[in-house]
């Protein structure tokens, strides 16, 4: 088998654990923590080690612990609650770049999800935040047991070199463009929390293409891959009504993982880019 063929495997029995975990044990808010594990599970190169993972758990934890404490901020003094939040995205935009750490969009999700909620009902601020961390948990385990049953081959010593990585001029515009596409959203989230929170993740993933996509390419894919999410959804969905339990959402999700991850990684061709299947 091919690396491309490995991650697609690894990408469906990853998010099949992930289902048996976040559904079988009932976790709050199970389908964040789906969607956090297949972002784990799409992140290249080698898998997380634990304690990493941990470290990675407890550095979530600070910024869900900052978005709490943002909330009185925003709610009595909305200019300066939004121009530190824009600060903290451009710090984490910027990070993100200069590291090439694929894992900044949970790190900016959080810190964008937890005060939009706080405003909207303290209660829902504690169901994200366990959810959030627990997704990370469950992402770093399902990601390590797919990569010990479909591991890569070792890699060549000319192939290891990695990109250099982006300047800190091009970071800082880059940073700031992404900032700019997430405020006016989490502005607008503040007015009607319950409407807008699905809004703020898909403006993160736009926001994640700042640097490698015009614009109004990068919006139309957003789009074209949302309206595509919805139509396997539907396919889920009805597949799951003829035999509601468990095993069957497991085998449906899992179904849906190899079709859409096979274009992701590149195993079938598409008239898409991998971003649009993997957004």
């Amino acid at each position: 088998m091919t690396r491309a063929d490995k991650a697609v495997l690894r990408l469906a029995s990853g998010l099949f654990l992930a289902v048996l975990l976040a559904y079988g044990l009932a976790l709050p808010m199970p389908f964040v923590v789906c969607l956090l594990a297949v972002m784990m599970l799409c992140k290249p190169g080698p898998p997380l080690p634990m304690l990493k993972g941990v470290l990675v758990a407890l550095l979530l934890g600070a910024l869900i612990v900052g978005g709490v404490l943002m909330v009185p901020l925003l709610q009595h003094y909305v200019l300066s609650g939004v121009m530190l939040t824009g600060l903290v995205l451009y710090a984490l935009f910027f990070f993100g770049l200069r590291t090439a750490n694929p894992l900044t969009m949970i790190l900016v999700v959080s810190f964008t999800l937890v005060p939009v909620a706080g405003v909207a009902a303290q209660a829902l601020v504690t169901v994200i935040s366990v959810a959030l961390m627990v997704g990370v948990l469950v992402g770093v385990v399902v990601n390590g047991v797919s990569h010990a049953f479909f591991p890569d081959p070792p890699e060549l010593p000319d192939s290891a070199a990695k990109p250099p990585p982006v300047g800190r001029e091009a970071a800082s515009w880059i940073a700031l463009r992404a900032t700019l596409i997430v405020l006016p959203v989490f502005v607008l989230a503040l007015s009607n929390p319950s409407f807008y929170l699905a809004a703020i993740m898909k403006t993160v993933a736009l926001a994640q293409q700042a640097g490698s996509a015009r614009a109004r390419s990068a919006g139309r894919e957003l789009v074209g891959s949302t309206l595509m999410g919805a139509w396997m959804a539907m396919l889920v969905w009805f597949g799951l009504s003829m035999w509601p339990n468990l095993w069957m959402l497991m085998l449906w999700v899992t179904g849906a993982a190899l079709w859409s991850g096979a274009r992701i990684f590149g195993v079938r061709a598409s008239a898409f880019s991998p971003s649009f299947w993997s957004n």
